[in-house]
């Protein structure tokens, strides 16, 4: 290998799972320096992305599990900073080989599953002013990349409802992984309607953060596909397909980085579409369509999760219990079995990387911060309306 010139070094060690390279990194002081180096660390998570590479299924049930997408055959239980007995962890969002885990609405990390190395999300105090507002919702959020300042941002709506029903108010911060800190900013315009105790986590795709909405809370029933701008921290509507029958019920995924409308027609069909060229309507391509006569297959609910690696199949979340490949050429299904996967299940796509925290790897005074945060449980329990993360 010294006789090799480095640029045939570099393409050599840029092909390699992180695995591997955390151990080159002993090698020698220049591979150690090579390997650390931000350059490097861009351009193998891009070559990873690139050649659909070197990623893996995350599947969250009660607890996270890891399934290497090259073999899809057992699932290997997570040793994760949040993991416990007695909660179970969220993911609020994957990008770039880091997971944003959760514990209920106070625990919040940041985690590199390859490095193992981590951050620990501040708390941050949210209050509103009740005089106007009746119902309290739980905070929804979204986890992406900043391109244009290389940070990585976590994104917490709540909103408020009025009494007259289509009153509503909203409070955003956005967390910077660079300045390990919290800021508000403008509340957005748009209303949404929410699932669970972690409301809808946002769909990343092209820069963005994507969810579901509308423009008033009771009185407007048309849908509408609300885009946070991570960069800009701004909001905007994404156009929608032209549908030929608008009887269904909608929900968003991501498919190799293009964001996707699944169309459920009460259980008879599914429809997917793709935006080929994001922000431009006409690029919105119908990926397949699915019913169950025709594939035999019983679905409330299909969720696209990544291409093979031909690009002639599409791995699908069936019903939040089971994984299965559909084959866009043949219209078939095919079942996954996965050993070791919970019975329940959501998934999630993560890149193996080396994309840093600058964290220690340690969650810091956790026990110190337990009475602090059972008080905090109280007084949220209790008051309903005020909300501290």
């Amino acid at each position: 290998m010294a006789t090799l010139p480095p640029e045939i070094i570099v393409d050599i060690l840029l092909r390699l799972p992180v695995k591997a390279l955390l151990r080159f990194r002993c090698a020698s002081k220049p591979w150690c320096a090579l390997i650390d180096g931000p350059n490097f660390i861009k351009m193998h998570l891009n070559r990873s992305i690139e050649h659909n590479a070197h990623h893996s299924l995350i599947l969250i049930g009660w607890y996270l599990y890891s399934v290497d997408m090259d073999t899809l055959d057992e699932a290997v239980q997570l040793d994760h900073p949040l993991k416990n007995e007695e909660f179970g962890t969220e993911v609020l969002g994957s990008c770039n080989g880091l997971l944003c885990l959760a514990v209920g609405i106070y625990d919040i990390v940041l985690w590199n599953p390859s490095t193992r190395k981590l951050r620990t999300v501040p708390f941050a105090l949210m209050e509103f002013m009740m005089d106007s507002f009746t119902i309290s919702q739980f905070p929804m959020y979204g986890f992406g990349y900043d391109y244009a300042r290389d940070d990585y941002k976590l994104v917490r709506m709540v909103q408020l409802c009025g009494e007259d029903d289509d009153s509503f108010d909203s409070h955003v911060k956005v967390y910077s992984l660079k300045t390990n800190s919290w800021k508000r900013v403008r509340d957005c315009p748009f209303c949404f309607r929410y699932e669970g105790i972690c409301g809808n986590n946002g769909m990343l795709a092209c820069g963005a953060l994507h969810w579901l909405g509308f423009r008033r809370l009771v009185s407007d029933t048309t849908e509408l596909i609300v885009a946070f701008d991570i960069a800009l921290e701004d909001y905007r509507e994404v156009l929608q397909p032209e549908y030929l029958d608008e009887n269904f019920q909608m929900s968003l995924g991501v498919l190799g980085g293009c964001l996707c409308v699944i169309c459920n027609y009460h259980g008879v069909r599914v429809d997917i579409w793709v935006m080929k060229e994001y922000g431009v309507k006409e690029s919105w391509n119908k990926l397949f369509s699915v019913s169950q006569p025709e594939a035999s297959l019983s679905f409330e609910q299909l969720r696209p999760l990544a291409y093979s690696r031909s690009g002639r199949e599409v791995l699908l979340e069936q019903n939040n219990k089971k994984i299965i490949w559909y084959d866009l050429e043949k219209k078939r299904v095919r079942d996954v079995q996965i050993h070791g996967s919970p019975r329940s299940i959501k998934a999630e796509i993560c890149f193996g990387s080396l994309v840093p925290l600058n964290g220690d790897g340690r969650i810091d005074g956790k026990k110190q911060q337990a009475q602090e945060k059972k008080k905090k449980r109280d007084d949220f329990l209790s008051v309903g309306f005020k909300l501290v993360l």
